[in-house]
């Protein structure tokens, strides 16, 4: 077949690419596809939150209430609790207590309070102790080792 300029045609998948504003005979001639009057219909006026209507998205999402607390929240154990879950002279901090099952994995702060009796020894190492609590683990000859640093934190060695 010859090839003459009547008979050529572009290579298969390119497609041309749509040119809006360029009159009647281009198919989008008039308004070029942007409706009449109104902000979208101006230039620069798709702007801000109105695109895609993302300002009713944002509306419609639930505020949040008060403030994100500063002070760390910490897990509780009651020192009866202890004297049920462990044996006597057995140290127990925060591991021990994952493992025992009284806290969660993701637990950071433990603070040891004083309801009940305690007859066993222990050295309990948390984040913070009740005076109650404090006083019945040593009244019964037991110790208390409050911690400072961050759980999974690693020490700084020193040179």
């Amino acid at each position: 077949m010859l090839v003459t300029l009547n008979n050529l045609q572009p290579k298969k998948g390119n497609k041309k690419r749509r040119r809006i504003g360029r009159g009647s005979g281009s198919g989008r001639g008039t308004y070029a596809g942007r409706g009449m009057k109104g902000q979208k219909s101006r230039t620069g006026g798709k702007g801000g939150l109105k695109v895609m209507g993302l300002k009713q998205t944002i509306l419609k999402l639930q505020k949040q209430k008060g403030m994100k607390r500063q002070s760390p929240s910490f897990s509780v154990v009651n020192i009866k609790t202890l004297e049920k879950r462990f044996t006597d002279g057995q140290i127990i901090d925060r591991q021990r207590l994952v493992e025992a099952g009284l806290l969660e994995k993701t637990t950071k702060y433990v603070k040891i309070l004083g309801d009940g009796k305690m007859s066993k020894k222990f050295t309990v190492k948390a984040a913070a102790f009740s005076q109650s609590a404090k006083e019945k683990i040593e009244e019964a000859g037991g110790k208390t080792v409050k911690e400072t640093k961050k759980p999974g934190s690693k020490s700084k060695k020193v040179k």
